[in-house]
């Protein structure tokens, strides 16, 4: 049994992670400030003697003895990270260097969830690791994709310089249960417009891809990143190569739900990347892991979530 602290364990992800932690037999400390994250996502594993929530901000010095940290706290949808972009930003880099300051004293491993949001608007495609991005830093999203940048940045200098042993993950667009459905993330507009039978909206000509990968495959490739020695760090893209364009996913969307609803079509949001897809090689060969959940199943999983939520809601 190890003991983890998981800073975000209330939100999406997180709270997939502690779930999955615990079911491996550890010790899990949830640690949020719930400015995204919220007590229901966690609150089915309260009674488990095993799990603590801490409401903590990640800006502020946070002391405490555990085996591991995975440092998961920052909000990562656009309308949540662009509501207060300063703020983000606070969070990607105080938060990381809180965090390494802990995990420097305590002689921790310490995981941070980056972004495929680090590449920008690719020009390459697929994405590797050692693709340097192209990133508007002045743009509306920049609070979120320089904060991660800046946050891979002070990991690799805490473990050069301190000799903190650190692992980097760069996470592609995930789905599934426990979404926000108001967070403005296109799998999660698009199932409750279906089942709300309004109109889909489309953004630009619905031709932008990107490549959906559902959270329990994440949750294993963290986990599986983190179980890795200590002469692999990262970064390491964790994502599903399997590309879809926008509207693809809309149809699709439509067809599970069995939905009337319409697509509608809407100006492209600034800075919004065209082509977004994982190569995943470092992955296979390191971590031995690739995604095995297929959209389909993924997709009928999260709107029954969806179904269930906006049912429980109307009550």
């Amino acid at each position: 049994m190890k003991r983890i602290l998981v800073t975000g364990g209330a939100g999406f992800v997180g709270s997939h992670l502690c779930e999955r932690l615990l079911h491996d037999g550890h010790e899990v400390i949830s640690l949020d400030n719930y400015f995204t994250g919220t007590k229901a996502n966690i609150e089915h594993l309260m009674d488990n003697p095993y799990f603590e929530i801490i409401r903590h901000d990640v800006t502020m010095p946070f002391f405490i003895e555990v085996d591991e940290i995975y440092n998961l706290a920052c909000p990562a949808s656009p309308i949540h990270y662009q509501y207060n972009p300063i703020k983000t930003v606070k969070t990607s880099v105080m938060g990381a260097i809180n965090m390494l300051g802990l995990a420097k004293r305590i002689k921790s491993k310490i995981l941070q969830a980056s972004t495929s949001e680090v590449y920008g608007d690719p020009e390459v495609h697929p994405q590797t690791e050692d693709y340097w991005g192209h990133v508007n830093p002045i743009g509306i999203r920049s609070c979120y994709d320089e904060g991660k940048r800046v946050a891979e940045t002070l990991f690799m200098n805490y473990h050069h310089q301190n000799d903190v042993r650190i692992k980097i993950n760069r996470i592609f667009n995930t789905y599934g249960p426990r979404m926000d459905k108001n967070d403005g993330r296109v799998v999660s507009n698009f199932i409750v417009q279906a089942l709300k039978g309004n109109d889909i909206t489309v953004y630009g000509k619905g031709d932008q891809t990107r490549s959906f990968q559902y959270v329990d495959d994440l949750v294993k490739g963290m986990i599986k990143t983190m179980e890795t020695g200590d002469d692999f760090i990262g970064p390491v893209n964790i994502g599903n190569p399997s590309e879809f364009t926008i509207l693809e996913l809309a149809e699709k969307i439509i067809d599970i739900t069995g939905s009337k609803s319409k697509i509608v079509y809407e100006p492209l949001p600034l800075d919004d990347p065209m082509q977004r897809q994982p190569d995943i090689s470092l992955a296979k060969k390191n971590l031995d892991w690739e995604p095995s959940v297929k959209l389909e199943d993924g997709l009928v999983k999260t709107i029954h979530y969806f179904d269930e939520l906006l049912k429980s809601e109307s009550k």
